[in-house]
């Protein structure tokens, strides 16, 4: 099994195979607007900006778990991220990713590769969950890593 076995739900409520993104390298994103980590969007946006053309995709899925940092629609929450970040890669609809309503896809990434101390919850927006072009979790940042110290590794990836 693979990222690419699963399906999650688009900002509109479409379901989207991540088999669409075969062959790319993958940044998983749980995040948050609300949030003192919010401002790490704009390093997200420049590793897009440096490395969608060369095969690297964020994937941004909002998750309101952590003290209600992510309220809002979906589309509230795109509009506040394009407008004071300018984001242009891929958002999608809420979800959780601890818990009994734990997104699949989260149970998944969870699975390959557990947080410090070997702890496989979540533990705040921001976790950040890196997949090569075939589909495997190769690696799992905590919130507090910013997206810019992941570069070097992506590059890697991207080979």
């Amino acid at each position: 099994m693979t990222v690419y076995d699963f399906t999650v739900k688009g900002m509109n409520g479409q379901d989207i195979s991540l088999g669409e993104f075969r062959g790319k390298v993958l940044l998983i994103v749980n995040t948050a607007t609300k949030c003192g980590l919010t401002p790490q969007y704009a390093e997200l946006q420049k590793l897009h900006d440096e490395y969608s053309g060369s095969g690297l995709e964020i994937l941004d899925f909002p998750c309101n778990q952590f003290a209600n940092q992510a309220p809002g629609t979906e589309s509230e929450i795109n509009d506040f991220c394009v407008l004071n970040y300018k984001t242009a890669f891929a958002r999608f609809a809420k979800i959780d990713v601890n818990g009994q309503s734990e997104s699949p896809l989260y149970g998944f990434l969870k699975s390959q590769r557990k947080g410090m101390l070997g702890s496989k919850n979540v533990k705040w927006n921001f976790t950040k969950f890196l997949v090569d072009k075939t589909g495997n979790v190769v690696a799992r940042y905590g919130p507090a890593t910013a997206p810019k110290a992941i570069e070097t590794k992506v590059r890697e990836l991207l080979g």
